[in-house]
């Protein structure tokens, strides 16, 4: 506790006796500030807890990332795979209908030409049959 001096000229003006209340009220103020002061340190050690505990959270969170980014990381594989394994198997379906169209192509081509000679054999038929009237 510190000692409160009143100068002479406070304690002339104001008289011994409010002096004397003076340094009595100065003294009832002066534990306030150590009350302050602890209830300070108090809140400093909460947030050094809350601090903590942050720490504690952000590790986790951390860890709980990276367990997603391994699950997402597999997951895409799995879809990788799935990928190419549907586009193989589209690949074979693909050169299926190129066959079967190169087949239909090479039939037409067929059954275009016996139609070209049958016109032709009857366009012959039609002008012998003018002429030899």
């Amino acid at each position: 506790m510190s000692v409160i001096t009143i100068p002479r000229v406070l304690r002339e003006k104001l008289g011994e006796e409010a002096a004397e209340a003076l340094v009595d009220v100065f003294n009832k103020v002066e534990p306030a500030p150590a009350k302050i002061k602890a209830e300070l340190s108090k809140e400093l050690a909460t947030k050094a807890d809350l601090s903590l505990e942050i720490g504690k959270v952000n590790e986790r969170i951390t860890l709980e990332i990276g367990k997603v980014n391994e699950r997402i990381t597999l997951e895409i594989g799995k879809v990788n795979e799935r990928i190419t394994e549907e586009s193989g198997k589209l690949r074979v379906d693909i050169e299926k209908v190129r066959s079967e169209v190169e087949k239909s192509s090479k039939e037409n081509i067929k059954w275009m030409f016996l139609f070209w000679i049958g016109q032709i054999a009857v366009m012959f038929a039609i002008i012998k049959f003018l002429l030899v009237k």
